[in-house]
């Protein structure tokens, strides 16, 4: 039932505006802008095959993945829902190879806006939660043109980060840097309301996510940290532990914000010349955000995800977080010596292991 004591994004905004006198609203207006755009994907995610949006293309992204059709029309809907309120600088998305310049007569402002429009995207045609991510970072040089240079923040310097989830009800979790929100996309109002506050991570927990068909790439670390939680009770760490796996990040993160968990998409030897799978400026930076600013850890596996001065603006890096205790358990594995000089010494290989090769 409907309550008019909730509090509207809006309303949450403006509260959080407070303790910044100084700040003009464009903040402000530019997050609404993209709930907006998330309101709007919403209802086309919801639509699916009424709508006539389901399927794929047979046009590929910067990244070489098979661009859905909803991934076009993801992209298209961030663009127009923020580049006319004179906020931004320039834009960055997956969709594209370069930087989205602001339209010419538009005034330009002093953010940049990152985004993935459609995290997930292959799970549309089965009907998995699917979302968008975004993170915002001050222009470093205000009012101008952003360069591809201007994008190349570390993590530690976003000034918001969210993402909104398309699920059963449609969410947007955001950080503005004073811990973490979740808010709950009411249809028949067309407003975003507060439905959790300071969300935490519980700092132990007993489920893991990872991509087990890449077992036989894993470093060692990481086999042997995925050895030591199947092998449950019996094992060295005492407990059971349970595997999760959706292939969505947004849906990751999610679970992880809702009740603790570690997911895992690390560096491993599948393809030498990639890092990592996830993007590091509009994946792994705004998601490593919230997940620190809720009490967890962000890593690549070896140090702090947030701290990793980008290269490029589709860079790919390994990515490791959740718990805080699971996360640093993974990055002191990475820091042992590895005996044997290869994973599969680690002990899920192990004659007794769950992936034996013999």
């Amino acid at each position: 039932m409907f309550s008019l004591e909730r509090t509207t994004l809006t309303e949450y905004l403006i509260s959080q505006r407070r303790s910044h006198p100084g700040a003009t609203g464009e903040f402000n207006a530019l997050i609404l802008q993209v709930a907006q755009a998330c309101k709007a994907i919403s209802r086309a995610v919801a639509h699916g095959a009424l709508g006539g949006v389901l399927g794929a293309l047979e046009a590929t992204n910067v990244q070489g993945e098979t661009q859905q059709t909803l991934d076009v029309l993801a992209d298209d809907i961030f663009r127009r829902a923020t580049h006319w309120g004179g906020a931004l600088a320039g834009m960055l998305s997956e969709e594209n190879e370069a930087p989205i310049p602001i339209p010419e007569g538009h005034k330009r402002g002093k953010y940049l806006l990152l985004f993935d429009p459609l995290d997930g995207s292959s799970n549309i045609d089965v009907n998995v939660s699917v979302g968008s991510i975004f993170s915002i970072l001050r222009s470093p040089r205000p009012g101008e043109a952003a360069t591809e240079a201007d994008f190349l923040q570390p993590g530690t310097r976003q000034v918001a980060a969210g993402y909104a989830i398309y699920g059963p009800s449609t969410l947007l979790v955001l950080t503005v840097g004073r811990g973490v929100a979740a808010f709950t996309f009411d249809p028949v109002l067309g407003e975003f309301f507060l439905t959790r506050d300071d969300i935490r991570i519980p700092p132990a927990t007993q489920e893991f996510a990872i991509n087990a068909s890449n077992s036989r790439f894993w470093e060692a670390p990481v086999a042997r940290y995925v050895a030591e939680c199947l092998a449950g009770k019996s094992g060295p760490r005492g407990k059971d532990f349970n595997m999760r796996w959706v292939a969505s990040l947004v849906a990751e993160a999610h679970r992880i914000l809702t009740r603790g968990g570690v997911f895992l998409y690390p560096r491993d030897r599948k393809d030498p010349a990639k890092p990592g799978r996830l993007r590091l400026l509009y994946e792994a930076n705004p998601i490593g955000w919230l997940i620190e600013q809720a009490g967890g850890r962000a890593s690549t596996g070896v140090r702090p995800v947030l701290e990793v001065a980008p290269e490029s603006t589709h860079q790919r890096i390994g990515f490791v977080f959740g718990s805080r205790e699971e996360v640093e358990r993974i990055e002191r594995y990475h820091a042992e010596p590895v005996l044997g000089g290869d994973h599969h010494d680690a002990p899920l290989f192990h004659t007794r292991g769950l992936f034996m090769t013999a």
